[in-house]
């Protein structure tokens, strides 16, 4: 599948606003499953930009724009194409797996993502409600999925009702909120149980397939590490394996370490405004 994404965040400002510093997440992820095949960034007023490697893996881009400016256009333009092919169901959890994932290697080597935050914190009796539903995890394959049908299941997609500073905790007990809450409680339940995760943001290819939901600005979703195989991703906002309709960015511990765009200046009140389209390319006619 080949898709060209286009993000274009607007900032209006109250007041000219000068000495404005920024860090951008908005480059796919270049792998073996996922070729990133053309970047171009436009930024208003013109800036240079500086490329770098961030604690997690992730492309970030920096900018600084000294002179004073009552608007910031920031416009990445990419083209990426995915081919992935359906695993986790497949997949039968290994007495060699199992070794593995309890050796203390294992623990060290994903620490970061086996450690909450307070954005994936869930309180014990929260997490216990869960496992009354679901069960002990014993295989964490399966435990990983019946995570995610839960979060599916229980918690409705409603836009409005959270913000990008709600917790896992908040979301839990309003029952409500969007793919970032959703990935969170998931994130929360499966580092109560050993399992490392990690937050993933990207894009969502939605299409003519109605019963796909994500927000219309950019999308989450959780992946978690199998012993061996590597990391696998899951979509509790679809119940769906994270595959070819799921374009990476960035991902980390949780959603403060993949904010796509974020900085600060100097100046009055801003407005902002986020648009972003995910075009299917023809490979045919391309």
């Amino acid at each position: 599948m080949k898709y060209k994404v286009i993000h274009l965040n607007q900032f209006q400002y109250e007041t000219p606003a000068d000495q404005s510093m920024n860090t951008l997440r908005l480059k796919p992820c270049h792998d073996e499953s996922q070729r990133l095949l053309d970047y171009q960034v436009e930024i208003s007023p013109a800036a240079r930009l500086e490329n770098q490697r961030d604690l997690w893996g992730n492309t970030i881009e920096n900018f600084y724009i000294a002179d004073l400016h009552s608007a910031l256009e920031i416009k990445a333009t990419s083209i990426v194409r995915i081919q992935k092919s359906p695993l986790v169901e497949q997949l039968h959890y290994s007495a060699q797996m199992q070794t593995i994932f309890i050796s203390p290697s294992f623990y060290e080597g994903y620490l970061p993502y086996l450690s909450q935050t307070s954005f994936t914190f869930l309180e014990q009796a929260q997490i216990d409600s869960v496992l009354k539903e679901i069960g002990p995890c014993i295989d964490p394959i399966k435990f990983a999925l019946a995570a995610m049908r839960y979060f599916y299941a229980s918690f409705t997609y409603k836009a409005g009702i959270t913000t990008v500073q709600t917790k896992a905790t908040e979301a839990f007990a309003l029952t409500q909120g969007v793919c970032q809450d959703k990935a969170h409680m998931m994130i929360g339940l499966l580092r109560s149980q050993g399992i490392p995760a990690r937050y993933v943001s990207g894009y969502l290819f939605t299409g003519k397939d109605a019963s796909l939901l994500g927000d219309e600005a950019s999308h989450a979703w959780v992946e978690f590490i199998v012993p061996g195989i590597g990391w696998i991703g899951l979509d509790p906002t679809n119940q769906v394996e994270a595959l070819n309709q799921h374009i990476r960015v960035s991902a980390g511990r949780d959603y403060a370490d993949v904010s796509p765009v974020e900085g600060v200046y100097r100046g009055g009140k801003q407005s902002l405004r986020v648009e972003v389209s995910v075009e299917l390319i023809d490979e045919a006619k391309s």
